[in-house]
């Protein structure tokens, strides 16, 4: 895990958990955006764990990588660093996988994180498997019948609503990322019939960080305003 450390303010300090997609790691976040330079001026840790090619739920066959990092990264960090420990300081995002994981985790913890933001969520279908995994990968992690289940985003949404604890959502997609711009249509749509309130953006772009590099300083804002940071940053 890398963590970004600020210079300003005063602790405690909330914290901004960023996921990677399934063909990163860790350190991606850092090589490839300016995440560095958009949080300078912000009284914030941006803490990037490594979720492997996880998905960042608990697997069927195997890790409960869920947990891994809702309750023992988190408690981790909390642990050696000088965090706001209680909900309302901690927001989770991520692109791709890492898209679908923040929703996951946020919904499926949801006395954990107060906001979540997904950049071109890699949001499954549960009635095909996507191309980039192939059936035997698909049913290791999800098993046979994955809807209505802990992976599924929309039962977890209904889940955390019968608990008045859903979080901040924020998802935007390219217009150009096939086949994820559909799929996070649809997303989007379930749950405006859920009634789960969400921001949902569209912009042109495909899956590149390009436009994952312009899309997290808004998400930075997002976050901000629902941690209550002090000064907001500017919007892109």
């Amino acid at each position: 895990m890398y963590l970004i450390l600020p210079d300003v303010g005063e602790p405690p300090y909330p914290v901004f958990y960023l996921l990677h997609g399934l063909s990163d790691d860790y350190s991606m976040w850092l090589r490839r955006t300016r995440i560095e330079w958009y949080v300078r001026d912000l009284p914030l840790i941006v803490a990037m764990p490594d979720g492997f090619r996880s998905w960042y739920t608990r697997h069927d066959t195997g890790v409960d990588f869920a947990n891994y990092v809702a309750r023992e990264t988190v408690d981790y960090v909390d642990g050696f660093f000088p965090t706001r420990k209680s909900r309302d300081g901690r927001a989770i995002g991520g692109l791709s996988m890492g898209g679908y994981g923040a929703l996951r985790l946020a919904l499926g913890y949801a006395d954990r994180f107060i906001s979540a933001s997904s950049h071109s969520g890699a949001l499954i279908p549960w009635n095909r498997t996507p191309p980039i995994l192939d059936p035997r990968q698909f049913a290791n992690i999800f098993g046979e019948a994955p809807e209505g289940s802990d992976h599924d985003l929309m039962t977890l949404a209904k889940h955390a609503r019968s608990k008045g604890q859903v979080p901040h959502i924020r998802m935007d997609c390219g217009v150009s990322d096939a086949p994820w711009i559909g799929n996070n249509r649809t997303v989007h749509q379930k749950l405006e019939s859920l009634d789960i309130p969400h921001e949902y953006s569209e912009y042109e772009g495909g899956h590149d960080w390009d436009y994952w590099d312009l899309r997290i300083q808004e998400a930075l804002t997002f976050h901000a305003k629902h941690l209550k940071v002090d000064p907001l940053p500017p919007v892109a």
